[in-house]
Order: structure tokens, then C-alpha cells, then sequence
């Protein structure tokens, strides 16, 4: 039984792209006698401009450690695919044309929330879709965990172990901004693990006076520093109750790089703390995937190899319960899955003294 597939990395990049793909080829020449691998360039863009070459078990080969992927990735955002690119050409349409153009049985997308949306429509317009979850915020619906989630919160406690032992010795107040727009697995699971004070969450709206209670608080049990985890979509109480017209029109004049630059501005203003921030950035993108994902990546690729030899498509391969599961689609695409506040993680974390600034 031939089986012709093709391979794209879309969105951002994460630690567990190249294991994952590497998981799937395995898994399908393992058992499949005739198997042709066409890999896509930088994402949709390739799929869109016929950007292609065919892969080889070579291609696949030492690469379960190697970071990043092999086939590079970009953005395309998921509510321009329906607009014409500046020559005039349909994406759409295009895509769909190099995939029957190639004779794909399955085109198998790696990607985040963005990527997924985009699968979704190609998988409404025809096309045999199989998507696999990637993205270092945990945030897909549909799947206990993402691969690059794990790799990103073992970067992200580092950054905020090394915190530690300078905070110490300058009694200071320390903000490690974590990424995370609009939900904040990372910096909730990295906080806890990296002994943060303080962790704030784009889901949990903050109050400026709460964390500067918490922080007088330390101060007064002898604790002569602090550490804040935050989001970079951490939000105050305030702008919360902005609309979104209102919240535009306010980070227009936004002074300030990031949040944590506003708050530590405001923590200053307000106890006279030195205050010092630490960006870890991309780094939490970087660097080899963890064990926890490779194992993850190595069952979530190997679950796609099997619904492609079963000829199932139209699914999204998740982990639910701590099993590999084939999850529709058209059931999860377009959600988020967000810190809810009353979660028992944050629970038992603020059990134990941590504030979350509400």
C-alpha cells in the first residue's frame, strides 16, 4: 500500500517540532512498504507557492534532539487566508492545487491554535488533514498537553532558579516575565516550580495593591526579596474592565516595553524597592526538547501514523487522560484552553502563600 503525505511546521517554533515529524515518518515506514514524504517550507507559505522537496529517511534521522525545524515555519494568519495576496492569488485555492498536484493521501500539520484554524478549513474544503498540537502554552483544547510545553517550562524555572540566588543578595525585587499573550500555563506551571511569590496571569486580572501587600508582607517575615512570574499578558484589574476599543486606544500611548516594565515602575513608586526585570524571551523556544516531550512527540507522531495507515482523517491527535486520542477537528478548532481561576493548581498554590495578585 503506497502512501504519499505531506509535512508542515506552522506558527512559532518549539523545542519538539522535528521529533514529532520524526515520529510520524518512523512510525509510517515501519510498517508501510512504499512511502513518499513531501515537506513544505516555511508553513502555509510553502503550501501556498508550491515551495516543496521530497524527504528521505536520512531527513528524519538524528533529529529527536535537534530544536527548531528541519523545514523552518512562518506565520500566516488564519483571518487573511481568505484575502488575496498582493499578486491577486487565492491561498485557498492554491493550497488545494499543490496538494492534488503532489497526489497527497494526507497533508499532517504541526501548529498552534492559528495552524490548527487553517487546517480546519482545508480539512472543510476537502482535503485529508491530520493536525498535531504544538505550541509552548499548553493552550490547545482538546489535549491534556501540547508538545513544547514541557521544554518550555524546564527554560522558563531555570531563568527564574538563577533569579533566586541574586534576589537574595541584593534584597530586591525580582520580575521574570514569562511568555504567554493570552493564557498562562506557562507561567503558572513555571512559577511554582521556579518558587516564584508572586505569579501573574492573563486570566486572573491584578491589583497593584495586593502585590504590593504581598510584597510588604515578605518583607516583614524577614524575607528580604521577591520574585514575581508574570505573564506578558498580564492585565490589572483596571484595564480589564476596558473594552477593547478603549484597551487599543490606551496601548497606543503605552509608554512602557511590557507589562513588567509598568509594574516595576509602579512597585518603585510605591514601596521603594529596587525593582529588576529578566526577559527570557526566545530562549524559551530554543535549545533540545526536553525527554518529557521527546516521549510525548515519539506517541503523538506515532498516533498519526496509525490514523493515516487506517485512512482516518479529520483529526487532531491529543493526549486525554494520559492516552493518545484522535479528537475531531471540527470539535476543537477555534478554542482556547484557559487557566480557570478556580483551577486546584492555583488553588493549592495559594495554599501554600502565593499570591496572584487578587
Amino acid at each position: 500500500m503506497k502512501k504519499r503525505i505531506g509535512l508542515l511546521t506552522s506558527g512559532g517554533d518549539c523545542q519538539a517540532l522535528n521529533a514529532t515529524m520524526r515520529g510520524v515518518v518512523k512510525g509510517l515506514s515501519s510498517n508501510l512498504p512504499d512511502l513518499e514524504v513531501y515537506g513544505f517550507a516555511d508553513g502555509y507559505r510553502g503550501l501556498i507557492y508550491g515551495d516543496y522537496r521530497m524527504l528521505t529517511s536520512m531527513d528524519f534521522s538524528g533529529i529527536l534532539t535537534k530544536g527548531g525545524t528541519i523545514l523552518g515555519t512562518s506565520r500566516q494568519p488564519f483571518k487573511l487566508m481568505r484575502v488575496p495576496d498582493a499578486d491577486g492569488l487565492d491561498k485557498v485555492e492554491a493550497m488545494k492545487q499543490n496538494y492534488y498536484k503532489l497526489r497527497l493521501d494526507c497533508l499532517v500539520i504541526l501548529g498552534g491554535n492559528g495552524t490548527q484554524k487553517t487546517a480546519n478549513l482545508l480539512r472543510e474544503e476537502g482535503l485529508n488533514i491530520i493536525h498535531l498540537p504544538k505550541t509552548i502554552d499548553n493552550d490547545i483544547y482538546g489535549t491534556d498537553m501540547t508538545f513544547g510545553f514541557q521544554s518550555a517550562v524546564d527554560i522558563a524555572t531555570d531563568a527564574i532558579d538563577c533569579i533566586h540566588t541574586t534576589a537574595a543578595s541584593h534584597n530586591r525585587v525580582f520580575l521574570v516575565e514569562v511568555m504567554g499573550h493570552k493564557v498562562g500555563w506557562l507561567t503558572l506551571h513555571a512559577g511554582i516550580a521556579g518558587g516564584a511569590d508572586i505569579i501573574l496571569l492573563p486570566e486572573i486580572p491584578y491589583d497593584i495593591d495586593r502585590i504590593v501587600e504581598a510584597i510588604n508582607r515578605r518583607a516583614q517575615r524577614g524575607a528580604g526579596f521577591t520574585i514575581l512570574a508574570v505573564a506578558e499578558g498580564a492585565i490589572s484589574k483596571k484595564d480589564a474592565k476596558l473594552s477593547k476599543k478603549e484597551l487599543k486606544e490606551k496601548m497606543k500611548n503605552y509608554k512602557y516595553p511590557s507589562v513588567s516594565y509598568e509594574l516595576a515602575d509602579q512597585i518603585l513608586k510605591k514601596t521603594g524597592i529596587e525593582v529588576r526585570i529578566t526577559v527570557p524571551g526566545h530562549t524559551q523556544r530554543g535549545g533540545s526538547p526536553c525527554p518529557y516531550d521527546r516521549v510525548l512527540s515519539t506517541r503523538l507522531g506515532a498516533g498519526a501514523a496509525k490514523l493515516i495507515m487506517n485512512n482516518e482523517y479529520g483529526y487532531m491527535v491529543g493526549i486525554v487522560n494520559g492516552k493518545v486520542k484522535k479528537v475531531p477537528l471540527a470539535d476543537v478548532a477555534g478554542k482556547l484552553k484557559m487557566v480557570d481561576p478556580d483551577n486546584q493548581l492555583i488553588k493549592e498554590a495559594k495554599l501554600i502563600g502565593i499570591s496572584f495578585g487578587d
